[in-house]
C-alpha cells in the first residue's frame, strides 16, 4: 500500500492553540497574535507554550480543539476488506475507486499470484504467521507452501473468470461479484486531527487485522510531520489506550 497527504491546513497547531485560547480570553483571538493568544501559558517560547497547551487539551479530554485541524489522505493498494472496516467510521469522509466504472481487464491473470491487483496476506506465505480467532498456531513448510498455492490459484482463477465474463459483455458493476475481497481499491479519506486520533486508538491496536493496523501507522507517520506536537503527545501518552475520542 501507499500513502499520501493531498492537502492538510497549514500550520494546524496554531489553529488549534487559537481554538483554545478562545475560550478563555476577553479579546477577540481573530485580532490578536498568537503570542498575545498564548499570553499566560507555561513556556519559554512559543513552541514551547503551544506544547505546553497541546499536552493540557490532551491529557484533560479538551479534544474540541483539535477539530479545526482537517488533513486529506490518499490510499492506494488496499484491500476490499479493509476499506469495509475503515469506512465504518462514520466521521471520517470518503471517495472510494468505483469497481461499477473502472474495469480490471488489462490485468494479467498470472501476476496477480504476486500481489497485483489482490492482495497478499501474510499468512499466505509465512508459515509461523498468527492472526487473531486463529484456531492453530505456526504450520510446517509444507502446510504453508500448500495453503500458497491454495490462495494463489483461487485469486488466479477469479481474476481469469472476471475477464471471461467481460469479454462476455457482464458490466463491470456485476462481473466484479466474483473477484475476492481482497481485491485491492484506492480511496481519499478526509479526517480532523481529533478524529485521527480516535482511528488510531481503534485501528493501531494490538487486536487489530493486520493491514488496516499498517495503513494506521502508516497515517500517523505523515501525520506527525503534519502536526508534530500533537502526534508526539499521542504517541508518549495516549497511544494503545483505547482512548476513544470519538464524539
Amino acid at each position: 500500500m501507499e500513502v499520501t497527504i493531498l492537502e492538510a491546513t497549514p500550520d494546524p497547531e496554531e489553529v488549534i492553540c487559537r481554538g483554545a485560547r478562545n475560550d478563555y480570553m476577553a479579546d477577540w483571538v481573530g485580532e490578536v497574535s498568537l503570542e498575545e493568544a498564548m499570553e499566560g501559558i507555561e513556556g519559554d517560547t512559543l513552541e514551547e507554550q503551544q506544547r505546553t497547551l497541546i499536552g493540557h487539551l490532551l491529557d484533560h479530554g479538551h479534544f474540541g480543539p483539535f477539530e479545526h485541524a482537517q488533513a486529506t489522505f490518499a490510499v492506494k493498494g488496499i484491500s476490499r476488506s479493509c476499506m469495509a472496516q475503515l469506512t465504518r467510521h462514520r466521521h471520517v469522509s470518503f471517495d472510494v475507486q468505483s469497481m461499477r466504472y473502472v474495469a480490471f481487464d488489462d490485468v494479467d491473470p498470472a501476476s496477480v499470484r504476486e500481489g497485483e491487483m489482490v492482495v497478499l496476506p501474510p499468512s499466505a506465505t509465512d508459515p509461523d504467521w498468527i492472526g487473531r480467532n486463529q484456531d492453530a498456531g505456526a504450520v510446517d513448510e509444507e502446510t504453508a507452501a500448500r495453503r500458497e498455492e491454495i490462495f494463489k490459484d483461487t485469486v488466479e482463477e477469479a481474476v481469469r473468470s472476471y475477464q471471461e465474463l467481460l469479454d462476455l459483455g457482464m458490466p463491470p458493476e456485476d462481473a466484479r461479484f466474483v473477484l475476492p475481497i481482497g481485491t485491492k481499491v484506492n480511496l481519499v479519506m478526509s479526517m480532523n486531527a481529533r478524529m485521527l486520533m480516535h482511528v488510531a486508538d481503534m485501528r493501531a491496536a494490538a487486536d487489530s487485522q493486520w493491514e488496516i493496523r499498517r495503513l494506521t501507522e502508516r497515517v500517523l507517520d505523515l501525520a506527525a510531520e503534519w502536526c508534530p506536537m500533537t502526534f508526539e503527545h499521542y504517541e508518549e501518552h495516549m497511544k494503545n489506550r483505547k482512548n476513544r475520542l470519538a464524539p
